[in-house]
């Protein structure tokens, strides 16, 4: 456990649960937390996971944008539905982009895991999209990419990162039910 693994734990809990209140303020603090995984994944050689946080960094801003214009009256940023067809290419885009992850960090890379940091990564990418578009299921993909952060970063004796995950899943739980009943209200 370092200082930084530290600050970059605080930062994206602090982050997660703004974005389970729909508090625009989850951006920025997003972005802090995206810059400090960056620098411990690259220390911990998790390759497809520090390219993660450089793609979040821009999935960020995109969701950040994407707040900001579409609110409600009073400022309140509202759920969407998702169409069954689009959470289906959004899991064939995960599956896809795993697969071309993981080949390349598996040959042209020395990543510590390859394959499960790909698939995490891919999957998530996924995740954080369907977060900025607003769609309550986004919650339940990060419930599901979260179980298995938990074990990979306890794997790499990242403990406090691996705790956080398993902190990250109960919030994902929080988030998932304030926005289905933002949606159904």
């Amino acid at each position: 456990m370092t200082w930084l693994e530290i600050v970059a734990v605080a930062a994206t809990l602090t982050a997660i649960w703004l974005t389970a209140k729909r508090h625009m303020l989850c951006w920025p603090v997003n972005l802090v937390a995206c810059a400090l995984y960056f620098k411990l994944f690259l220390d911990e050689r998790l390759y497809a996971d520090m390219m993660l946080q450089a793609v979040f960094g821009l999935a960020i801003l995109y969701g950040w944008i994407a707040w900001a214009r579409d609110r409600d009256v009073g400022g309140t940023v509202i759920p969407r539905t998702m169409a069954p067809r689009q959470a289906v290419t959004g899991l064939a885009a995960g599956a896809v982009g795993a697969a071309a992850i993981g080949w390349f960090t598996s040959h042209h890379t020395d990543a510590a895991l390859p394959w499960m940091d790909s698939t995490l990564t891919s999957f998530s990418l996924v995740a954080q999209v369907w977060t900025a578009r607003r769609y309550p299921a986004n919650w339940l993909l990060w419930i599901a990419v979260d179980i298995f952060y938990v074990g990979m970063f306890a794997f790499k004796g990242l403990a406090l990162t691996a705790g956080l995950y398993a902190v990250m899943i109960a919030l994902a739980i929080l988030g998932y039910r304030r926005w289905r009943t933002a949606t159904a209200a």
